[in-house]
């Protein structure tokens, strides 16, 4: 089955900027779309941004809109989140997922990494 891990979570200051790895195993041609999510403490998970294999679309969060982008290196089998303009309010836990339905929300998606750890300080 799909497997995913991602990288490049840690801590930055408010304005900062990270970039976020997931990389993709075991790839299925079942598999519409990445996604990245994240979830604070206390806070249910939201959708941050996607990304279509077929048509490249991309959609993104309005919290996120014009700070992050997503992106795909086929070559790597990876998927990107770049994240410029940090907030404190971006601080959580960030994950990828791999979807069959897709959409704004996690119920879309049916493979998960293990997450990784932004915290944004001000």
């Amino acid at each position: 089955q799909v497997q995913l891990v991602e990288s490049g979570g840690g801590s930055v200051q408010a304005g900062g900027s990270l970039t976020l790895s997931c990389a993709v195993a075991r790839y299925s041609s079942e598999i519409k779309c990445i996604g990245w999510f994240r979830q604070a403490p206390g806070k249910e998970r939201e959708g941050v941004a996607r990304f279509y294999r077929g048509t490249r679309e991309t959609y993104y969060d309005d919290s996120v809109k014009d700070r992050f982008t997503i992106s795909q290196d086929n070559a790597k089998n990876t998927v990107y989140l770049q994240m410029n303009s940090l907030k404190p309010e971006d601080t959580a836990m960030y994950y990828c997922a791999a979807g069959v339905l897709c959409g704004s929300t996690s119920a879309g998606f049916s493979y998960w990494g293990q997450g990784t750890q932004v915290t944004v300080s001000s």
